[in-house]
């Protein structure tokens, strides 16, 4: 890829793109790191996280029962373009008090935040390190603090480790003589005969009642609540016995694992009494797979208890999460949209370009929308049509114009096609239920569509991404265009005002209107917004999660201003084709002044409705003809000429 249009310091960490870090070079620099370290705890700035950008903010690693601060290695990379990184250390001969490892990371955040008062500071812990972040935070409300936790062990008395503890107090020389290594595959036997235990109780509670599964928990102390197959089980179990072995065998002295496991039981308990004095920003991450914590659940219950949090699930991560191939966490942080550099987040100058390996893995992600083979038609500067990007200018700023299908799909494949085939990302500009906290739903696509720059639709940030010259995609028909009744495709709900025409003439944007079609061959609308209205309790819904998500053109009268979310009940279809028209690009280069005229503006803004109508007029007409538009025959087209070929469609007058 030739490189995404950007520009500034987002083009720059475009193109620097991460070396990967294998588990065996952790393993290494683990190794040398402890294996003649003494003293007490202290902070060090790994040399492979670079130089971030400027007035870039800080992030503080706290390690989990390794001690090491090494947790983020594979991550230094990426995360040293964007943050200032420092990583706590504690040498395997240290016995310094939970306690007192609270009081050395509030001394940190203290000198810090006091040395840069307006700079945000970010406490990344896992395990034992998400405990320490947590009261950490507690006693610090009024510092800026934003937490990003690793399945804490906040858990840990609902952790199957938990009854293990008092054996390994009670033996502690037995366990010195039999070495870590054994004692560790000992911990993992239990753990899976516990979980194969799981199994076999379930199958028995099937048959006589759910009595047994109860009276077990309540004796053993372990929770039964894990692997669905034995097969499964043994896979998972397997990995995490290797894994548990390389990262603490060689690491740990029997004793320092034996002491861990003590402060990790007195810190859950410290972090959970003052749960409710957490006010900073926290983000949950949570593994699918951790044989040694309920890190799901627990998850859950944070983002109740906590005041501001969010929450995100790993399904095939295990334990040691920051160390799995598949887990990115400047990627999740981009998705989730808590990257800042100041005390308010601003989704323009805060915006970080995706790598390529991140847009890779977008394109990859939505790869299965090529089954419906989008036809992308766009108009030269002569007026003619083509297919393809030919009529797409390269420089911007452009505001592209369009209507909005059914719950907004059409969005997909536009922004893909765009940054695969067209290498420019285009900042949509979306409702702000996309941007809310602690929501009764979860919009479709929200973590992909921040992740490739999509704002919140205001004057603000319109402005500020003409000003930075960006790709920008604007649908005027918002929510009521995309959350449409019966029988109205591909009809425009667009207000009256043209205030975008006069601040696209104000930056000599060209605006670019384009038309979309397809959705009705991909689903049929069977139960909508009229006949949801009807049904008591989901009339009741659809208020909340409007008022909830924020009634955006609340002033305005009629059926444009009615912007009421629900979800369409949907019947699908084979999926058939999507087609797009860009039209000709309009020049507001140099007509700044003749549009202060709001009959002048208004008139532009006609016209540019106008063109949009005249290109789903058009493709409408011109998919009749098209001999590929249903999916057998772009299926049979494929096998004679192969999956990457480009299927053809109808002849472009």
């Amino acid at each position: 890829m030739s490189g995404i249009t950007e520009t500034g310091e987002n083009q720059t960490l475009q193109h620097l793109e991460e070396k990967p870090v294998s588990l065996k070079h952790f393993i290494e620099q683990a190794k040398d790191l402890v294996s003649s370290d003494v003293g007490p705890p202290h902070w060090f700035s790994p040399l492979d996280c670079g130089h971030p950008l400027q007035d870039s903010p800080l992030l503080l690693f706290l390690p989990g029962i390794d001690g090491t601060g090494l947790g983020l290695i594979k991550h230094h990379q990426k995360l040293g373009k964007i943050f200032e990184v420092l990583c706590l250390h504690i040498p395997p001969t240290d016995r310094t008090p939970f306690t007192d490892l609270v009081k050395l990371v509030e001394r940190k955040i203290c000198s810090e935040h006091h040395r840069s008062p307006n700079r945000p500071i970010y406490l990344v812990g896992e395990s034992l390190g998400a405990c320490l972040a947590l009261s950490v935070a507690s006693l610090n409300p009024d510092i800026d603090l934003v937490l990003l936790l690793a399945n804490p062990a906040t858990s840990f008395s609902r952790s199957p480790l938990r009854p293990i503890l008092p054996l390994l107090q009670l033996m502690p020389n037995l366990l010195t003589n039999l070495g870590l290594p054994h004692v560790l595959n000992s911990m993992a036997g239990l753990l899976c005969v516990n979980h194969l235990l799981v199994l076999r109780v379930r199958k028995y509670d099937t048959e006589k009642g759910n009595f047994i599964t109860t009276t077990v928990e309540q004796k053993s102390g372990f929770h039964l609540s894990r692997e669905p197959t034995d097969i499964r089980c043994h896979r998972v179990y397997s990995k995490f016995v290797i894994l548990i072995k390389l990262v603490l065998a060689d690491i740990l002295p029997i004793e320092t694992l034996l002491w861990k496991l003590q402060m990790i039981n007195s810190a859950s308990s410290y972090a959970n009494s003052r749960l409710h004095a957490v006010k900073a920003q926290t983000l949950i991450l949570s593994s699918g797979r951790d044989p040694l914590l309920p890190s799901q659940e627990e998850g859950l219950r944070l983002r109740q208890m906590l005041a501001y949090c969010e929450f995100r699930t790993f399904e095939d991560c295990g334990h040691f999460l920051f160390l799995e191939d598949s887990f990115d966490l400047a990627t999740v942080i981009k998705q989730v949209g808590i990257y800042r550099r100041s005390k308010e987040h601003d989704f323009v100058s805060d915006y970080i370009a995706p790598s390529p390996s991140e847009l890779k893995s977008f394109q990859d992600k939505y790869r299965w929308i090529n089954i419906m083979n989008p036809v992308i038609l766009s108009t030269l500067g002569d007026g003619k049509l083509v297919r393809g990007f030919a009529g797409i200018p390269s420089e911007g700023p452009v505001l592209y114009v369009g209507n909005h299908m059914l719950l907004g799909f059409d969005i997909i494949p536009l922004m893909t096609q765009f940054s695969e085939l067209n290498d420019i990302i285009l900042k949509g500009l979306a409702h702000p239920m996309m941007f809310m906290k602690q929501q009764k739903f979860d919009a479709p696509f929200t973590d992909d569509m921040r992740l490739m720059g999509a704002v919140p639709v205001s004057g603000k940030y319109f402005f500020k991404l003409l000003s930075n010259k960006s790709h920008i995609l604007l649908y005027p028909g918002g929510v009521r265009e995309a959350l449409h009744r019966k029988g109205e495709a591909y009809k425009l709900f667009w207000p009256e005002q043209s205030e975008f025409v006069r601040m696209a003439a104000r930056f000599g944007a060209k605006i670019i209107p384009f038309g979309a079609v397809g959705e009705d061959d991909w689903s049929e609308l069977i139960f909508d917004y009229e006949d949801q209205m009807k049904v008591p309790f989901l009339r009741k819904y659809i208020d909340e999660i409007s008022n909830e998500s924020g009634k955006l053109r609340a002033t305005i009268d009629g059926e444009e201003g009615n912007q009421a979310v629900y979800f369409p009940v949907l019947l699908p279809k084979f999926p058939g084709r999507f087609y797009y028209r860009f039209g000709k690009p309009i020049e507001t280069e140099g007509i700044k002044e003749e549009l202060r005229d709001r009959n002048k503006t208004h008139e532009l803004y006609l016209q540019v409705k106008s063109e949009v109508e005249s290109c789903m007029a058009y493709l409408q007409e011109k998919r009749e003809s098209d001999p590929y538009r249903s999916l057998a025959s772009r299926l049979v087209f494929h096998a004679r000429h192969g999956f990457t070929s480009q299927v053809p469609t109808f002849d472009i007058e």
